[in-house]
C-alpha cells in the first residue's frame, strides 16, 4: 500500500507532461488561424507538421525521464543547467522542423536558427542564475546539519524566502531545537540520576553508620547503665524510622514516576481533613513554639480527591513549614474555591527561601540552605512527592517566597 502514491506519481508525471504538451499544440494551431487565416491545406499542414515535432519531443522527454535524467549530475545545479539546456534543444528542434515546413528561404531559416540559439543561451544563462539561487538556500541548510551533526546543537540554518528551500531550513531548525532540548533534558537525567544515587548513598549510610556503632557498643557490653542502654535503643529506633522512612519515599517516588501509585478518588469534606492535620501538627508546633491556624471557607466542601494522599501532602507541607519557622513565628493553612478550583495555601513566618533556590525546591533530593537543609531534617524528597500527588489529582503546586519574611507553598485542585 505505501509504494502506491508513488507508483502514481511515476504516472501521473509523464501524464502531466502529456497534458501540456497537448495543450501547448492546440493554443499555437488556434493562434496561427486567427492571426495569420492561412488556407485550410497549409493550416492542416502545419498542424500535421506541429503535431509530429510535439509527439517527437513528448517521446524525447519520456525517454529522457524513464532514463532518470535528473540523477546523473552531483549537482542541483547542474540539473538545473542541463534540463535548460535540454528544454532549449527541444524547442530548437522544434522550432526549425516546423520551420523548414513552412518553406522559408535559406535566409529567413538562418535567422531563425541563429535567434533560437539566442533564445536558448538566455533560457540556459536564466536557469543558471535561478538554480545558483535556490542552491545557495540548500547549501546553508546542508552547512547547518553538518555542524549539527559534529555536536554543534546551536547550529540553525537561515530562512529566507517562502519556498520549499524556506520550508525546509525552518523544518530543520523545529528539528534541532528538539534535538537540542532533549539533550538538555538527558544531561539533567544524567545529573539526578548521579545526585540520587550519591544522595541516596548518603541518607542511607548517616543512620545505618550510627545504628552500627550503637549495637557495637551494646554488643561489647561499653555500656551497663539501663538507661544508657535505653537511650542507645531509643536511637536505633529512629535511626531505623528514618530508614523507613526513606525507603518509602523512594518507592512512592518510582510509584509516581512509573504511574502505578493508585489513587482512591471519594468525594470528602476538605475542612475536615486539614482540621485533623492541623490537630496531629499540633504537638510540633507547640514544641516549636510556632502558632499554628487554619482557615477554610464554607463554599470549598465537598472535593473529590484521594484524602490519604491530599494528608500526606498538607503533611509535608505544614511539618517542612514548622521546621523553617524560628519561635514566635506563624504558620496558616488557607483554602477558598475560586473559579471551579480549590486552593490551598501553607505560610508562614520562616526563614524564606533564596531567589537562587526558589525554582528547584520541587525538585527531589534538592536541599537548599534555606529550603531543604539536612540539619533540618527529611531526605529532600517531601516537595517532589507532594508535587507529584498534587499533579496527579489535575492540580498544580508553587511557591513564593522573600528570605527573612516567610514563604507561601499553594496547589489547587480540581472543585
Amino acid at each position: 500500500m505505501s509504494t502506491l502514491p508513488i507508483r502514481l506519481q511515476r504516472i501521473g508525471q509523464p501524464a502531466a507532461f502529456l497534458v501540456g504538451v497537448v495543450l501547448t499544440l492546440a493554443v499555437a494551431v488556434i493562434a496561427i488561424e486567427l492571426i495569420m487565416h492561412p488556407p485550410r491545406a497549409d493550416l492542416e499542414q502545419l498542424a500535421l507538421g506541429l503535431s509530429l515535432t510535439s509527439l517527437g519531443a513528448f517521446a524525447a522527454g519520456y525517454v529522457l525521464y524513464r532514463l532518470g535524467w535528473w540523477r546523473w549530475p552531483r549537482r542541483i545545479l547542474h540539473t538545473m543547467i542541463f534540463g535548460s539546456i535540454l528544454q532549449a534543444a527541444l524547442l530548437f528542434i522544434s522550432v526549425w522542423i516546423t520551420a523548414r515546413n513552412m518553406f522559408l528561404n535559406t535566409h529567413d531559416l538562418a535567422l531563425a536558427g541563429v535567434l533560437l540559439l539566442f533564445g536558448a543561451g538566455i533560457a540556459v544563462s536564466f536557469g543558471a542564475f535561478v538554480s545558483a539561487s535556490l542552491t545557495r538556500g540548500l547549501r546553508r541548510v546542508e552547512q547547518a546539519a553538518e555542524r549539527l551533526a559534529g555536536g554543534d546543537l546551536s547550529a540553525r540554518a537561515e530562512v529566507d524566502g517562502r519556498d520549499e528551500v524556506a520550508r525546509l531550513a525552518i523544518t530543520f531548525n523545529r528539528m534541532a531545537d528538539q534535538l537540542d532540548a532533549a539533550a538538555r533534558k538527558q544531561r539533567e537525567l544524567d545529573t539526578l540520576r548521579r545526585d540520587l544515587i550519591a544522595w541516596t548513598s548518603h541518607d542511607l549510610r548517616t543512620p545505618l553508620t550510627s545504628i552500627r556503632v550503637v549495637v557495637e557498643a551494646l554488643a561489647d557490653s561499653v555500656v551497663d547503665d539501663p538507661e544508657t542502654i535505653q537511650r542507645y535503643l531509643n536511637s536505633i529506633r529512629s535511626d531505623v524510622a528514618s530508614l523507613n522512612s526513606l525507603i518509602d519515599d523512594l518507592f512512592e517516588l518510582a510509584q509516581l514516576d512509573a504511574g502505578g501509585l493508585k489513587f482512591d478518588m471519594v468525594s470528602v469534606s476538605l475542612s475536615d481533613l486539614i482540621s485533623d492535620v492541623l490537630e496531629r501538627m499540633r504537638t510540633l508546633s507547640e514544641r516549636r513554639r510556632v502558632q499554628l491556624a487554619g482557615q477554610v471557607s464554607p463554599r470549598v466542601d465537598p472535593v473529590t480527591i484521594d484524602p490519604q494522599k491530599i494528608e500526606r501532602v498538607l503533611t509535608n507541607l505544614i511539618g517542612n513549614a514548622l521546621r523553617h519557622t524560628p519561635e514566635g513565628g506563624h504558620v496558616t493553612i488557607d483554602a477558598q474555591r475560586h473559579d471551579g478550583k480549590v486552593r490551598v495555601s501553607v505560610s508562614d513566618t520562616g526563614e524564606g527561601i533564596s531567589a537562587e533556590d526558589l525554582p528547584r525546591v520541587f525538585e527531589r533530593f534538592y536541599r537548599g540552605e534555606k529550603s531543604r537543609s539536612r540539619a533540618g531534617g527529611g531526605a529532600g524528597l517531601g516537595l517532589a512527592i507532594a508535587k507529584g500527588i498534587v499533579e496527579a489529582h489535575g492540580g498544580t503546586i508553587e511557591v513564593s517566597s522573600r528570605v527573612g519574611e516567610g514563604s507561601t507553598f499553594a496547589f489547587t485542585l480540581p472543585a
